[in-house]
């Protein structure tokens, strides 16, 4: 296991302004979304204006990556994340999301989800996840995934290779006529082969017109995860993996959320649409 000190919170720099032409989401600017009240399946248009929302995220992401290495911080990886959205005619989902600051998320080492993008220098031995979701023609699409920054330890090089093995395991669970609660069976079944703990209080989720629509993917085997897939659902799988425990502690500014433990934790998130005989990706780059 990796020697290194553990995070503290940096300085957040000011918001990136977005064009005035790009399209916001209802909620930028309000204290939280409106509640959707559409329904879980979509129409074959509103999948593939999905497919081009996620193709952004999904290339943004893959260029943010690019520039992980040790010296850069994770605001430069925002930087480079946003730019692409916009020059793309997309926005940011996360930016002015229930107020947060920036245009994905960096989640470094022990931070579970919802690292916020500031003055952190990235160190020789971190594992980065990058969270990046894009907002383009009334639709989103979300993906997130951990990266090794310069040599990192077995044990964390382990638990990444099998946190998005059991993403890619899940996706292959999803059939119309199942219930959620499979693929939550199929994530924790695999983690527990290697000890792992599963993150239980943060989910994958429905989305669509709505960042997230209520409709919730956990990621063990939930008894209560009893709505039945069907042709046409979308969803996000983003199944968080850890070293240790589950549990977490949340940091002051309201979004951080870190292994109680303190050990590392890794995460890997495709959207999905539920299709005739399974599950197609809608976050490929």
């Amino acid at each position: 296991m990796s020697g290194q000190s553990l995070l503290v919170p940096g300085e957040i720099t000011p918001v990136r302004s977005v064009p005035g032409n790009i399209r916001r989401p209802e909620y930028v600017g309000k204290p939280a979304p409106t509640p959707y009240t559409g329904p879980e399946v979509q129409d074959t248009d509103t999948v593939e204006r999905m497919r081009i929302a996620g193709r952004i995220a999904a290339q943004a992401m893959e260029e943010a990556a690019k520039h992980i290495a040790p010296g850069v911080t994770t605001d430069q990886l925002d930087k480079v994340a946003h730019d692409f959205m916009v020059d793309h005619g997309a926005y940011p989902s996360t930016l002015g999301y229930r107020g947060f600051p920036k245009s994905l998320c960096t989640s470094l080492n022990e931070v579970i989800c919802h690292g916020i993008p500031d003055s952190t220098v990235l160190r020789d031995g971190d594992i980065v996840n990058l969270d990046v979701t894009a907002y383009i023609n009334g639709v989103h699409g979300d993906n997130n995934a951990t990266y090794l920054c310069g040599d990192v330890d077995e044990a964390s090089r382990l638990l990444v290779e099998r946190t998005r093995e059991s993403l890619n395991r899940a996706i292959k669970a999803v059939r119309p006529g199942r219930q959620i609660n499979v693929i939550g069976r199929v994530i924790e079944s695999y983690a527990k082969r290697f000890g792992y703990g599963v993150v239980r209080d943060f989910t994958g989720h429905g989305i669509n017109t709505s960042f997230h629509s209520g409709l919730i993917i956990p990621h063990y085997d939930s008894p209560h995860a009893t709505t039945v897939m069907q042709p046409g659902m979308t969803f996000t799988i983003e199944p968080m993996l850890t070293l240790g425990t589950h549990e977490y502690d949340l940091w002051e500014d309201g979004w951080t959320v870190v292994t109680k433990d303190r050990k590392r934790t890794a995460q890997f998130e495709h959207t999905l649409v539920v299709t005739e005989t399974g599950a197609e990706i809608l976050t490929l780059p």
